[in-house]
């Protein structure tokens, strides 16, 4: 498969990063441990998870996801044929976000505990914590790579200015260096990023890793009403796509997918694909057949008709 680079990092990554966030909740150790087998099998070798997964699901503390990723690569001696993707400062139980020097120490060696592992691949700030200069941030990425626990550092959910101002300190001081940006981002949310931090990220070389790009699995399809999801976990994400833009959006998907003989989920990763800022996008499977997806998103090239199409549908009004 086509291997794309994560900004000016040197980690392998197949065009599709899996996420994690449904070990632990979604599916239990030995379904995750059979989703995992398959997804390596199928030569997609990065996966994204954070130390928050799956603290929301009942019974949960956080930290399932890294726990279950650990187990899984302990079991099977596959370390060194992965990227890792974790991420730190959201709330664990403290009551607040947290990237102060001291936090990050210890939550890095918790995730390194979890992971059965000495080494992240890309450790990321997952929110921002705005009491903490980015100076003292940064300067915590510096320890734990100076110590051979992080390879690289990214960062998500910062607003353009926070995101600025951490790159001129890195410049300034010396400090590490954001490669990787992992924003939200699909078909239907498409102007928080594209009007946001686009064009840092174009600047700056960042790679970019979208989360959301599925829209919780709206842009698959398979939600087209309120009783296509009543019961089901992602209840609460999916309802608010139910809309006409959703609405038009899944009729481009429909007619791209049937065009091409994929699926729409295959259509709606391809997009992002084919987007010039976006390294890869993360998604997340929770049966087997899902994964045809990822593959169909690796080798699907869309016409300029067809990004027309879909652009079009998904269209928004521009406030720059």
């Amino acid at each position: 498969m086509h291997k794309r680079p994560l900004g000016n990092t040197d980690l392998k990554t197949t065009p599709i990063v899996f996420g994690g966030n449904v070990f632990g909740w979604t599916l239990d150790e030995k379904a995750s441990f059979a989703m995992l087998d398959e997804l390596l099998d199928y030569g997609f070798d990065t996966i994204d998870t954070a130390d928050v997964y799956s603290r929301w699901a009942e019974g949960n503390q956080g930290g399932e996801s890294e726990t279950i990723i650990g187990k899984w690569m302990k079991n099977r001696s596959n370390r060194e044929k992965l990227t890792v993707i974790t991420k730190v400062g959201a709330d664990m139980g403290q009551g607040h976000k947290d990237l102060t020097e001291e936090y990050i120490l210890k939550a890095a060696d918790d995730s390194l505990r979890r992971l059965q592992t000495d080494y992240i691949d890309l450790y990321l700030t997952h929110w921002d914590d705005d009491r903490t200069p980015v100076e003292e941030t940064l300067g915590a990425y510096e320890k734990l790579i100076e110590a051979g626990k992080v390879r690289y550092i990214g960062a998500s959910n910062l607003n353009p200015e926070r995101l600025k101002a951490s790159l001129e300190a890195s410049k300034r001081d010396g400090l590490p260096r954001y490669e990787v940006f992992q924003p939200g981002y699909n078909l239907y949310d498409r102007q928080e990023f594209e009007e946001g931090v686009a064009s840092i990220c174009k600047e700056e070389g960042l790679g970019v890793i979208t989360y959301f790009s599925l829209a919780s699995g709206f842009l698959t399809g398979k939600y087209r009403s309120k009783a296509d999801f009543e019961g089901k976990a992602r209840a609460a994400f999916v309802e608010k796509y139910l809309d006409d833009k959703g609405n038009n959006i899944l009729a481009a998907l429909d007619e791209v997918a049937r065009k091409h003989s994929v699926s729409q989920a295959g259509v709606a990763l391809a997009w992002l694909l084919h987007q010039p800022t976006v390294t890869a996008p993360i998604a997340s499977a929770t049966k087997s057949k899902h994964l045809q997806a990822f593959i169909e998103a690796a080798q699907l090239q869309l016409s300029r008709e067809d990004m027309a199409q879909l652009d079009e549908a998904s269209t928004y009004i521009t406030n720059v």
